[in-house]
């Protein structure tokens, strides 16, 4: 009768929808590794000094019961209409983006477009966002994208420092009538990097402050708009570089920072149909001058040709650019925003210039018809404006306010002043509703009185009228009926290699399942249409779901405390060392900054701990991959009084499991350091063993990675940090709406208080549904995949690296250096063939050149990984042709890939091996087929000649 009961239960359970192999596939692969369990294997595995006790976390529960429970948490939300501003506004996706982009694993499954011959559709699109930053900005280069518009403030003062050839002032100034997030974020940043903040009224102070660079609102935050070209033209004179962080929406309507002088533009496309999500993820965006393009951060999509000539887009100049600079790279950012960006582009090619025109002009008269109807009633308020209205209240501000809040209508609040902004989502409608707060003696105005009285573009004087022609390339000109629209989405998806078609074998970057559950509440409205400075009364279900999953992370790491505002991996690193600077300063230990990091540390290791204000001492590897302990322990002890952190990552870059990690944490600590644990490899940890256990003091986590937040093409990402509780005081705060607990100075790393809160319920979901037994089975599985992928692949490619028993952790490298010496043939040869197989090539040439490092992840199932490997099999074979003569170095199946569809149909054949061969290497490949659409992109072209905007429509046809 029990089991009759409990079988009732089993057809809704997750953990084996998650886990790829079932239990005959667990026996076969456990039984070719030579290892009789999970647990043996573990054993084999991990060292024994830390491994770890069963997880404080809840059972595993079925999808439906998981929803339900996250459904219950987010109705206590109160879903309010939201006039604040600041940066994050109310907007419409229209549902065919949301279905077939937001919605659609085809696009946010897909991997950061390093190999860009299967990522032509996503490189697409991110080029389109270029555009319309370009357009919109009046500049000529954009990047695609940053993190928020915050951080990218923070770029650009970078950036200015970069630049200043002459100036050598260390002061960046600040108008006062930036927003606060944004002030917040650029004084943390500045700090550790030596450089001075100045706020003030940047119209009187410009011309009394010694400066490299000015930051600029336009508008304003308090929605005054301001011609800015004398202020710019000041700058100008002075040497001085002009900051503007600009209103997307807004330049549809007003003269373009770049036509008005300014160097930089920075912003947010959240407006652009990404819903606000408590925060983010948003696409930031920033445009400059192109003489500048070598010192830009971020991504830069450009155009280049393939082998046959064939129009081909690329990523430019900064690609991974930290692995190559290192501590000297222009900035530690290595995801983008890439899927909210192809959201915002879409929003745009849909809605063409003259929809987007009308949305930006709809807001515009809403404003002017509440700031006449206010100005009737008795009320002053600014004349100069786009879209937000700030209004004189003197002694009833705190009245109106409240009264608001009781409606839930958020405005927002200065001392004796209240701003109201208008967006897509506001109707006609809501102006009695606000008039009605403000209520006096006279009656209410009347909206079709006023719209006659009202002139066109309200509160935009004719100085500052946009003049110039937007988005008049013909892709934004052309797809504007939902048919032809969804058309050109499911084109660029067909270009592009996802997890819906083959596994993601990439090392160090964990390309798990992101299931469909995980994914559904972030559209949930009570989730998604919430503004990260709403009242914190309205806002109880995100911060019930937060304090979970912090809980739940607590228990996964074995840290005390975690922190969510930071928005991606780079920005976690970021933000751990400063808490690491902070402790050390609490201790009077002001000269404690020398952060060792090993040779094999991912790029963004010593580009953070320079963005620190750290110096980077790098400490080897020995032959099997690991730690050198003798060249640590000499280093620790040399800069023992200077020594602030040690960045680590474990599992190590190499994939293995060091045994000697806790006598690393020891020799630091005994020296006086911190430990900082680099969470990228947390997949190898979870439930089987703890950072906080064995030794670390902080970590951030990759919830793209090990905890299933999809990686969307390059972004979004979330970066937490776990802590131990000497640490937790020195954790980040925000100056707008604050975490309790911690000190309200405490650095502020992102612009929204818990970062990119919008995607957390797919952490929270993830480790509800697979609670503490399906989390350490995730852990063992993907140990055992790698193990199993390495010994089917041993016999033809040499693994570079293991640990005890011969072992390997999550992850494998084989070496490939031997036969590019015997065949010429190169880990970029081989990585584009597997193009030709469907497969995206694992991570090339990280964290040694020669190389491919391969990771499973627990999603896979035996079919999927046999299938890959008898792929690079068939490739040894091939190679093997190669080193026998049989085919010449110069004109063999692996030089010449990716073959593309044209090469199928082409009337001229001059290869050695047949067209079948090209295309369908193996037999399978006949059933279900991946075409990439450009054959092998010329890279040293594409840089040489460098073009990051819309081609002309024909090269498209």
């Amino acid at each position: 009768m029990t089991s009759a009961i409990g079988s009732l239960f089993s057809h809704d359970e997750f953990l084996q929808r998650h886990i790829g192999p079932d239990q005959q596939e667990l026996q076969a692969m456990l039984d070719s590794v030579g290892a009789s369990s999970l647990d043996e294997l573990i054993e084999q595995t991990v060292p024994a000094s830390i491994l770890r006790g069963a997880m404080p976390l809840p059972a595993p529960q079925g999808e439906s019961d998981t929803l339900n429970e996250l459904k219950a948490i987010a109705q206590k939300n109160q879903v309010a209409q939201s006039f604040i501003g600041m940066g994050y506004h109310d907007t419409i996706t229209p549902a065919v983006i949301l279905r077939n982009v937001l919605e659609n694993p085809g696009w946010y499954t897909a991997y950061t477009p390093y190999q860009p011959e299967i990522a032509q559709g996503r490189l697409e699109a991110l080029l389109n966002f270029q555009q319309v930053v370009m357009d919109l900005t009046g500049l000529e280069l954009a990047n695609a994208s940053l993190l928020d518009e915050s951080t990218a403030a923070a770029e650009a003062m970078a950036l200015c420092k970069r630049i200043a050839r002459k100036n050598k002032s260390n002061v960046f100034l600040i108008d006062e009538n930036c927003h606060p997030q944004t002030i917040a974020v650029v004084k943390t940043r500045a700090l550790p990097l030596g450089l001075d903040v100045v706020v003030a009224d940047a119209q009187s102070a410009l011309t009394t402050t010694e400066c490299f660079g000015v930051l600029l609102q336009y508008p304003g935050s308090n929605g005054q708009l301001t011609d800015l070209r004398p202020l710019i033209e000041e700058a100008k004179q002075r040497d001085i570089s002009t900051v503007v962080a600009a209103d997307i929406l807004s330049l549809l309507l007003l003269t373009p920072p770049g036509e008005q002088g300014a160097d930089i533009v920075i912003g947010s496309a959240q407006r652009f149909g990404v819903p606000m999500g408590f925060g983010g993820p948003h696409a930031a965006f920033m445009a400059t001058k192109d003489k500048f393009k070598r010192s830009l951060p971020g991504r830069i999509i450009g155009v280049s040709v393939d082998t046959k000539g064939k129009r081909a887009l690329r990523m430019a100049m900064q690609t991974r650019e930290q692995h190559i600079r290192r501590e000297k790279a222009t900035s530690n950012i290595c995801t983008s925003q890439a899927l909210l960006a192809v959201m915002a582009s879409f929003y745009a090619v849909y809605h063409g210039p003259h929809g987007l025109k009308k949305i930006a002009a709809r807001c515009n008269r809403l404003a002017g018809l509440f700031a006449l109807g206010l100005e009737k009633m008795g009320y002053q308020c600014n004349k100069q404006f786009f879209d937000t209205i700030c209004v004189d209240t003197g002694d009833d501000t705190g009245r109106i306010f409240n009264a608001a809040a009781d409606q839930l209508i958020n405005l927002r609040r200065f001392d004796s002043q209240l701003s109201i902004s208008f967006d897509e989502c506001s109707k006609v409608e809501d102006l009695q509703k606000l008039w009605q707060l403000f209520q006096t003696d006279q009656p209410l105005p009347n909206v079709a009185a006023l719209d006659e009285e009202l002139p066109q573009l309200p509160g935009i004087p004719a100085t500052l009228q946009r003049q110039s022609e937007v988005l008049s390339h013909p892709i934004f000109n052309q797809y504007h009926s939902e048919t032809e629209m969804l058309r050109y989405m499911k084109r660029l998806e067909n270009k592009d290699i996802a997890l819906n078609h083959s596994m993601i074998a990439l090392g160090s970057c964990t390309m798990k399942l992101n299931a469909t559950a995980e994914m559904i509440p972030i559209t949930w409205p009570e989730f998604a249409r919430i503004h990260p400075f709403a009242p914190k009364n309205q806002v109880s279900g995100y911060l019930e779901m937060i304090r979970q999953l912090e809980a739940q992370l607590v228990a996964c790491t074995g840290y005390d405390h975690f922190s969510m505002q930071p928005n991606a991996g780079s920005q976690g690193e970021y933000a751990g060392l400063l808490a690491i600077k902070r402790y050390h300063e609490s201790r009077g230990d002001h000269e404690r900054n020398i952060c060792l990091i090993p040779s094999s540390a991912h790029g963004t290791n010593p580009a953070s701990a320079a963005m620190a204000g750290m110096s980077v001492v790098i400490v080897g590897c020995d032959r099997q991959g690991n730690v050198d302990i003798e060249d640590l322990k000499e280093k620790a002890q040399r800069h023992s009084g200077e020594l602030a952190a040690i960045m680590v990552t474990y599992p190590s870059t190499h994939g293995v499991f060091e045994e000697g990690i806790r006598d690393i944490c020891k020799i630091v600590h005994d020296c006086g350091g911190q430990v900082y644990v680099d969470g990228a490899n947390m997949n190898a940890l979870v439930g089987v063993a703890a950072p906080g256990e064995f030794g670390a003091d902080v970590s951030h986590l990759n919830l793209h990675k090990t905890f299933c937040i999809p990686h969307g093409g390059g972004g979004p990402g979330m970066g937490p940090i776990g802590v131990k509780s000497h640490l937790a005081p020195f954790l980040p705060n925000h100056p707008v709406s604050s975490v309790d607990g911690i000190e309200a100075s405490n650095d502020t790393i992102s612009g929204a208080t818990y970062g990119s809160a919008g995607i957390l319920p797919i952490s929270w979901s993830y480790i509800r549904l697979m609670g503490a037994e399906g989390l350490k089975k995730a852990t063992q599985v993907a140990i055992l995949n790698a193990n199993y992928v390495a010994k089917r692949l041993s016999p033809h490619f040499p693994v570079l690296y293991t640990g005890r028993n011969d072992r390997v952790a999550h992850e494998c490298i084989i070496d490939l250096r031997p036969l590019k010496d015997s065949s010429g043939i190169t880990e970029e040869d081989i990585a584009k063939r597997l193009m030709d197989y469907g497969f995206h090539a694992p991570t090339m040439s990280f964290p040694v050149p020669g190389t491919l490092m391969i990771e499973p992840t627990e999603s896979e199932s035996q079919y999927e990984l046999d299938r890959f490997c008898d792929a690079m099999i068939q490739i040894r074979q091939e190679i093997a042709q190669v080193e026998s003569g049989h085919y010449p170095a110069d004109n063999n199946p692996l030089v010449n890939a990716p073959h593309s569809y044209n090469d199928v149909v082409v009337t001229h054949w001059d290869h050695p091996y047949s067209r079948e061969e090209a295309v369908f290497p193996v037999a399978s490949l006949r059933e279900n087929k991946y075409w990439p659409s450009v054959n092998r992109i010329d890279n040293v072209y594409g840089d040489r000649n460098l073009f990051c905007a819309c081609p002309p429509i024909e090269s498209y046809q």
